[in-house]
């Protein structure tokens, strides 16, 4: 394990994903970081936030080699503001040249076969590795793309995804070697990489298993919408019933991958809010349960809103203030109480 990484992560990180640059519209800037969430998350002893960013708030075009490098500014002042509170926080694309889990269609090119994207998604890291390159690895490292595709769909394949993985982590270590990475699963964060298990970085999965319990009527994604009202334990997904030891059975994977010597960190997790709240907290408590067991750190999607821990709107959620927000209780006692 390399010593970057066990600056970074060898203590577990919590914390929570904040969207402050995630999703770029003509005219629209990004947000300047929150301040006041910031601090809050530092009184209640998180140590971690995840920073997802969409790379066309910096290019225009699809002019991948020549961004606007003013734009990193705001990255400054987010990172800034992390370090403040003593917080890690973990720049992770969203949106890279090339692929994006979400409104891929947007895209001219593509990561996994178009030699502009792949040399446009490089150079992009190449230009943060060294504009970072003194910031230490106990507050900073980078998450290189979110959530890789399906194999064989967008032309996706595990050789292409390692190809260029490498390269990339290559480009970063001229510039820092003792940068922390993170790498996603396959098959949208869900799948284990053993081929890159010699690579030195973090390995990045994910905790929504089983879909048809965090995302329940989740619009965005139609399988969400066809879904029968979940329960828990007993909801089938991918033709077996779920429970603790289904969730157990589907990180071995994951295990086998950390058995050689490689970190795990959970970048997302969360439940929609329109599971019915009893089952979401059951199945958060095995969630959690497990997480603790195997000593593995862990970000929310999202800290507010419909995943969150604030605001997400899931009734019959019992809701009491805590430092200035008006916080799921139960849900927050779940957090604190699986940190190791």
């Amino acid at each position: 394990m390399s010593s970057a990484v066990d600056l970074a992560f060898g203590t577990p990180r919590y914390g929570f994903n904040f969207q402050w640059m995630v999703s770029w519209e003509e005219g629209r800037a990004p947000e300047p970081p929150d301040e006041r969430a910031l601090d809050w998350l530092a009184k209640q002893g998180f140590n971690f936030i995840r920073i997802p960013v969409d790379y066309r708030f910096w290019t225009k075009d699809f002019d991948y080699l020549h961004p606007d490098e003013r734009m990193f500014e705001h990255l400054d002042r987010y990172l800034d503001a992390a370090r403040s509170r003593g917080l890690h926080m973990s720049l992770s694309f969203h949106r890279v040249p090339g692929y994006c889990i979400n409104g891929n269609n947007l895209e001219r090119d593509n990561l996994w076969t178009d030699v502009v994207a792949q040399d446009g998604f490089v150079h992009q890291w190449s230009l943060l590795a060294s504009r970072f390159r003194d910031v230490s690895s106990e507050y900073l490292s980078f998450d290189l793309v979110n959530e890789p595709p399906k194999i064989g769909a967008r032309d996706f394949t595990r050789d292409r995804h390692e190809a260029i993985i490498r390269r990339v982590v290559a480009a970063i270590r001229s510039f820092n070697p003792d940068r922390a990475i993170v790498i996603d699963g396959l098959e949208e964060g869900h799948a284990a990489m053993p081929e890159l298990a010699d690579l030195g970085v973090v390995h990045g999965t994910r905790g929504y298993q089983p879909m048809t319990v965090s995302h329940y009527q989740a619009s965005w994604w139609p399988p969400g919408m066809t879904f029968p009202e979940p329960e828990y334990p007993g909801t089938v997904w991918f033709d077996q019933p779920w429970d603790r030891d289904a969730i157990d059975r589907f990180y071995a994977p994951w295990r086998e991958v950390e058995a050689k010597g490689n970190r795990i960190h959970i970048g997302e997790f969360g439940c929609y809010n329109k599971t019915p709240n009893d089952v979401a907290l059951r199945w958060l408590t095995d969630v959690f349960g497990l997480f603790k067991q195997y000593g593995w750190g862990y970000c929310m999607w999202n800290f507010e809103g419909t995943f969150g821990i604030i605001d997400h709107g899931r009734a019959g959620a019992r809701l009491e203030m805590v430092d200035g927000y008006l916080v799921d209780r139960d849900l927050l006692d779940l957090m604190l109480g699986s940190r190791v």
